[in-house]
């Protein structure tokens, strides 16, 4: 097994392993000043993850019929608008 997380200047300095650890079906994670930055996977994996992700995702037609019915009246403003010179 090897390593799963890199410091960014390790991801550079070895990123054929980086690579062939990603695309051995090890995720590696990349690390910038110690905080997870990136992850590395095979372009496969990505494809697969990323086609599950649009296949949940709702449709324009699913989230506008979603949305809360509301069939009241509301008065509209009688505030009498800003002069605006031109």
């Amino acid at each position: 097994m090897s390593q799963s997380s890199w410091s960014l200047q390790d991801a550079k300095n070895k990123f054929s392993t980086v690579v062939d650890a990603a695309l051995a079906g090890e995720p590696q994670m990349v690390t910038r000043h110690g905080k997870p930055a990136v992850i590395v996977v095979a372009a496969d994996t990505f494809a697969r993850l990323h086609q599950l992700d649009r296949e949940r995702a709702p449709s324009l037609a699913e989230m506008l019929l979603a949305m809360p019915q509301d069939d009241g009246s509301f008065e509209r403003s009688h505030t009498p608008p800003r002069d605006v010179e031109f």
